[in-house]
């Protein structure tokens, strides 16, 4: 580390510290200095993380993709979608260096900037501190640009704008909260550990400020899909297996047929990204609860136990579909049922106290990266929304899309480099 800077060998920050600002010399104790401990996740060839076994070990930040995507699905979740402020274009692309560089000393377990302590009395510390003596837990940082920010004459994107990413079409049954919709950026923090995730986004939006304020926020815990099929599906509020069939952080067959962005799709600064769709799904579990267990296996398509299909003994068997209700939720979803359509799933359940009425603000935020929405969430949506049993009791109450740009190759990229070049 430089005496008096907090950085490692090679590391640039992209404006001075409050430290160099006030003229302030010496070593001084800063906290970047110190790397959590936890094995480092192996990267394979093409630059992509493996997933790590150790829950407090560090993802890999730089690679061909985003991490967060394909890896395997962390226990805890802070989403945060952002309204930037600044109309400045120069500003905002040095927010998202800044973020950046903030975003590989975080995810490595490292302070930002100068650290928590041991800088001048008279300015804020550079990390705000709850992260001290934590180890990484996995944590990735995903960055998504939402269709306001290529709005005309706002900073020059208009004619950037993917055709995929398109804005979402009213569902039958929405009920969409404008406060809990939309954003110009996201970021997506998920980790082992709940106070490493809120300690990212929380740090961000501090960097932020005067650019970018957070419009909404969802903390998640107890992932409802994995990445990971050797490992056990978790299951959502409603005490069901979610995700049996989601695409594997392995396949790269079918992360490339599904998930990645192509240069054939005229993907232009969008090769090797994807694209994101965050609903807030509310749940009614009083009444799901008072549903007899008969029905709920019917709506779903799956015992409760195994959460093996009707008629099939095991988990992971192929589902027969025409053995199903044709309102069964796994019947709808299906690809079979739409076109070929799949998606990667990596939601989480949420609970946010009462409604005033007694009854639980709780359910599933759910999240889901493809190669295009067109053909990924919005035909399965259509589906769904038309005619799953489910929908008696769920409802759909926020809802968001983003491009999500390829990774970060080294330390000379920055988030969405290729977007402003």
């Amino acid at each position: 580390m430089r005496p008096g800077t907090g950085e490692e060998p090679g590391e640039r920050d992209p404006a001075p510290s409050r430290r160099a600002l006030l003229g302030w010399g010496g070593a001084g104790l800063a906290l970047g200095a110190v790397a959590a401990g936890g094995a480092v996740a192996a990267v394979r060839s093409d630059g992509s993380a493996e997933p790590a076994a150790d829950s407090g070990a560090a993802v890999p930040f730089h690679g061909v993709h985003q991490a967060g995507i394909a890896t395997a699905v962390q226990d805890r979740l802070h989403f945060a979608a952002f309204d930037v402020t600044t109309k400045d274009r120069a500003e905002l692309i040095a927010l998202l260096k800044e973020w950046t560089r903030a975003a590989e000393r975080m995810t490595a377990g490292r302070a930002v900037g100068d650290g928590a302590y041991g800088g001048p009395a008279e300015a804020p510390p550079d990390d705000t501190g709850e992260a001290l003596g934590l180890k990484p837990s996995r944590l990735t940082l995903t960055i998504g640009f939402g269709p306001s920010l290529f709005a005309t004459d706002r900073f020059g994107l208009q004619d950037s704008r993917p055709e995929a990413l398109v804005d979402l079409p009213k569902f039958p049954g929405d009920n969409l909260d404008a406060t809990r919709s939309g954003g110009d950026l996201c970021v997506q923090a998920c980790a082992d550990d709940p106070q490493v995730a809120v300690h990212a986004v929380r740090n961000l939006a501090r960097i932020g400020m005067g650019r970018a304020s957070v419009r909404w926020s969802q903390l998640g815990f107890g992932k409802t899909s994995s990445t990971t099929p050797d490992a056990q599906t978790p299951r959502n509020m409603m005490g069901f297996k979610d995700g049996t069939r989601n695409i594997a952080g392995t396949d790269e067959a079918a992360l490339t047929k599904h998930v990645w962005v192509s240069p054939k799709d005229d993907g232009g600064w969008m090769t090797g990204g994807s694209y994101l769709v965050a609903r807030r799904i509310r749940m009614h579990v009083e009444t799901w609860d008072r549903t007899p267990l008969q029905e709920q296996e019917d709506i779903f398509g799956r015992d409760k136990g195994e959460g093996a299909p009707v008629g099939r003994p095991k988990e992971r068997d192929e589902p027969f579909l025409k053995a199903m209700l044709p309102t069964a939720h796994v019947r709808l979803a299906h690809p079979d049922t739409n076109g070929g359509a799949s998606i990667l799933r990596r939601g989480y359940s949420f609970t946010d106290g009462t409604d005033g009425l007694g009854r639980l603000d709780a359910g599933l935020f759910f999240l889901a990266y493809q190669r295009d929405v067109r053909k990924g969430f919005i035909p399965v949506q259509r589906s769904l929304a038309a005619s799953d049993a489910l929908n008696e009791y769920i409802q759909h109450v926020g809802s968001a899309v983003f491009a999500v740009p390829p990774g970060v190759r080294d330390e000379d990229d920055w988030w969405g480099r290729a977007l402003f070049s």
